[in-house]
């Protein structure tokens, strides 16, 4: 069997390099898990936001052309109660 050489030659001194390591890792891992969290959450928040607005542009788009044809209406039937008018 193969002999390995450690340096340091301690043990223990190895372990502890690795358990700084371990959790140096764990740590950088937790942030970068909270980062991406929190930019899977800004778009979420986004996509409902565009949705939204977009209902809301449809629903004022709709009140918009309802107002505007009930005007025309109005106009249209002043100018035929007038022309009636003139005719009697």
């Amino acid at each position: 069997m193969m002999a390995y050489e450690f340096e340091p030659d301690i043990k223990s001194e190895i372990m502890v390099d690795l358990y700084e390591y371990l959790l140096t890792s764990q740590i950088f891992h937790s942030f970068m898990d909270g980062a991406a969290a929190e930019q899977s959450s800004r778009m979420a928040a986004m996509e409902n936001a565009s949705k939204n607005a977009g209902e809301m542009i449809h629903s004022l788009t709709l009140r918009y052309n309802r107002a505007r044809q009930a005007r025309i209406t109005t106009e249209l039937i002043e100018i035929i109660s007038g022309a009636s008018a003139i005719d009697n």
